[in-house]
């Protein structure tokens, strides 16, 4: 479980304790619920990001891409703040390695408001996937053979953090390239 040594302490509010379950607990049937759409909000940005590349889209859909990624800046902000909320230590969390991932999928939607150039901070987000290997807590997905479903099982994180780290490369890579060599 990460940030078990994170968990409020005994004295805190029960709201703390329940907030850190569903935020932190993938086994519970809210913490489940909590990252599913989490991994929905994370995909929809991306996709986002994406298709605003894409002038024709752009042209047609300009008001509802920004409209998509200001919900999902606001949501990830909100999200950030609820984690702090109801760690024992927030600035231990603010520095951990997915506390620095959290913080990039909302800050640089912030950086470009305040500094329209600073568009390209974006592709950060893209970072996000990595959290994209938490799904795999939340169940089984095929129906396979035994044999098959058992060595897949054993090798779940491996193999999710690999597709999410060539993912997110991949994404940030195209997003590079884009940016530098123009439509």
């Amino acid at each position: 479980m990460p940030f078990a040594q994170h968990r409020p302490t005994s004295d805190q509010p029960a709201w703390k304790h329940r907030l850190y379950s569903i935020i932190f607990e993938s086994e519970t049937r809210e913490g489940k619920i909590f990252d599913v759409a989490l991994l929905i909000l994370i995909g929809v940005s991306i996709i986002v990001v994406m298709l605003e590349s894409v002038d024709s889209i752009f042209a047609a859909h300009g008001d509802l891409m920004r409209s998509l990624e200001w919900a999902c800046t606001v949501l990830f902000t909100l999200e950030y703040a609820a984690r702090l909320l109801c760690v024992q230590r927030p600035l231990r969390y603010v520095w951990s390695f997915y506390g620095i991932i959290d913080l990039f999928a909302f800050v640089p939607s912030y950086i470009n408001l305040l500094l329209p150039t600073a568009n390209f901070l974006t592709i950060i987000r893209a970072l996000r996937l990595l959290r994209i290997f938490r799904i795999l807590k939340l169940s089984a997905f095929m129906e396979e053979s035994e044999t098959l479903m058992r060595a897949l099982y054993a090798s779940r994180r491996k193999i999710a953090v690999f597709m999410s780290t060539v993912l997110a490369v991949v994404l940030i890579m195209g997003t590079v390239i884009y940016v530098i060599e123009g439509p």
